[in-house]
């Protein structure tokens, strides 16, 4: 049987899920599972804000370790942080759809 996590834990626990809780957010991971690396101008165009704003949330997202990004030329390339963001943003997708 598994213990109740530490206070430090459940702390990162919670601010991993606050990536999850606004829809501008979960709408760059969206473009992000289904797309790939994308630059701030990619993004930007299809969820349709302002850069600036995209830039906000990516920061945001960057400081949840939710998304990595490499640099190509004077482009940056934002892409998910790992396979576990793959997977929550998955079945957080699978779950909303069977309501």
């Amino acid at each position: 049987m598994r213990s109740v996590p530490d206070k430090e834990t459940l702390g990162h626990i919670a601010e991993l899920f606050k990536g999850f809780a606004d829809p501008t957010r979960v709408h760059i991971l969206c473009l992000l599972l289904t797309e790939g690396e994308l630059c701030v101008t990619d993004i930007a165009e299809k969820v349709e804000i302002s850069q600036s704003a995209i830039s906000h949330q990516l920061k945001s997202l960057k400081q949840m370790h939710l998304i990595r990004f490499r640099r190509e030329g004077k482009n940056i390339l934002y892409s998910l942080a790992d396979d576990h963001v793959k997977t929550i943003l998955q079945m957080g997708l699978e779950h909303a759809q069977c309501e």
